[in-house]
């Protein structure tokens, strides 16, 4: 790893050094699970809810670390060792040193709702041309994006972060840590609203992007996004806007919806005019479709490749993810949600051919508005024309209320997770459309298992 020695490191955050034999010498990775302690590497030692990393300090010497960065003076530690304050802190303090020697192109994805598929886009449009690192899982916040960073290795000709943020102040230390040279926002919907408020609470939030980005850099957001069309630009330089509308810079047009399977779309960026064929369903892709031959194009990549990465990208599980089983196609969506999120999978649902069944559950972090928002998703799905609607946990029977007043056809109300998949064989038929989606503190993750493996009788 670049100029990351002992000594650096130490330096770095702010660390003392105990044993300076091996302060000269590069580590070969920085991690915080000591399952993932490669020879040479340095291991941080943090304490979390159920495991103190502490507690495996006297193991880095059989592992052959480098070192060892701890909050407190090991009793048994026979490697070198820098003692800290607080070892998440140093994690940052390391990875934002680590960043500031790399000159590779990094691209920073921020906004309410789509972030994941958008990164997934930007990264397969990107891998036509370079050696791409991407945020892997849910490793967005303080502690994943620093990982991430730390992650990135001399064959990476390009990053694609995902950065998320609940809170004031988060995103402004992310982008200290990142340093993106591209920055990409996808919209400002309604989620976080217990800490940031109000959607300009949330834009305020988010713009922290800009707080540390490169200076000569690009910034891409949606302009159709009536909060984000206001962004128009940061510092000197101007924001390039995408979206349907022709108002935008890059933008498209013909686009046709192909359901469950995906779209069609014929993208503008200036005198350049090309069809694209985007795999995955739902007609926010089309825009992370837009995202990704913005910053595709600004790194020099042909529309040939943009076309081809746009074609190749593949959905990650918990987000959109079609899956044709046997007796059902279920919809994974259940890694988060919130109102914006969830019209958008209920539309998505309202493509497929066939009985429609939406499972959902509770949106968490709303506010003091979640009964509302909870009775608006109700009355969304009521209208779409879902057959079946299953509604789960406490502020879901919020939802479930409001659909019986507009009128749903079917909707039955469960109060817990484990309700639901005992009533779900009385319920659901073979061929049934399934869209499986809540926040992610619901675990639904266990509701698309069980229909994984559970045949229909019916």
């Amino acid at each position: 790893m670049k100029n990351m020695t002992v000594s650096n490191i130490a330096k770095a955050c702010g660390g003392e050094l105990f044993g300076d034999e091996k302060r000269d010498l590069e580590a070969s990775c920085v991690v915080i699970d000591s399952r993932k302690m490669m020879e040479g590497g340095v291991f941080i030692a943090t304490k979390g809810e159920r495991v103190d990393g502490h507690d495996f300090i006297p193991q880095m010497a059989e592992k052959k670390a480098l070192a060892v960065v701890c909050e407190k003076k090991p009793r048994d530690c026979q490697v070198p060792y820098i003692l800290v304050q607080d070892s998440f802190q140093a994690l940052k303090d390391i990875a934002e040193f680590y960043r500031s020697q790399l000159s590779i192109p990094v691209v920073g994805i921020t906004g309410s709702v789509g972030k994941t598929s958008t990164k997934e886009m930007i990264a397969a449009v990107l891998s036509e041309g370079f050696c791409v690192l991407k945020t892997e899982g849910n490793f967005n916040n303080e502690v994943g994006l620093p990982l991430t960073v730390l992650q990135i290795r001399p064959e990476h000709q390009a990053a694609v972060l995902e950065m998320g943020i609940s809170d004031f102040g988060e995103m402004h230390r992310l982008s200290k840590i990142g340093k993106p040279d591209i920055c990409v926002m996808t919209n400002i919907g309604q989620c976080h609203l217990e800490n940031l408020g109000t959607r300009e609470g949330i834009l305020r939030a988010k713009t922290e992007i800009f707080d540390f980005m490169n200076p000569d850099g690009y910034v891409f957001v949606n302009g159709d996004d009536d909060m984000l069309v206001r962004v128009k630009a940061v510092g000197d330089h101007e924001v390039v806007h995408f979206g349907l509308g022709i108002g935008n810079q890059i933008f498209a047009s013909n686009v046709m919806n192909k359901g469950l399977f995906g779209s069609e779309a014929v993208i503008h960026m200036g005198l350049e005019v090309f069809p694209v064929e985007i795999p995955l369903p739902g007609g926010h892709m089309v825009y992370n479709a837009l995202a990704a031959a913005a910053v595709g194009k600004c790194m020099g990549l042909s529309k040939e490749q943009i076309k081809k990465g746009i074609s190749k990208v593949q959905a990650v599980g918990g987000r959109s993810h079609v899956i044709a089983l046997p007796s059902y196609t279920v919809i994974d969506d259940c890694y988060n949600a919130n109102p914006v999120s969830m019209k958008a999978a209920i539309d998505l649902l309202a493509m497929a051919l066939g009985r429609k069944v939406a499972i959902l559950g509770d949106m968490f972090e709303l506010g003091e508005k979640e009964k509302e928002m909870h009775r608006e998703v109700g009355r969304y799905a009521a209208g779409k024309g879902i057959d079946i609607l299953l509604c789960v946990g406490v502020l879901s029977r919020y939802m479930y209320e409001s659909a019986l007043e507009e009128r749903q056809r079917k909707a039955y109300y469960f109060a817990t997770r484990e309700e639901l998949l005992e009533s779900l064989k009385g319920i659901l038929q073979r061929g049934d459309n399934i869209l499986v989606k809540a926040s992610h503190g619901m675990k639904f993750d266990q509701v698309v298992e069980f229909l994984e493996t559970y045949k229909s009788e019916k």
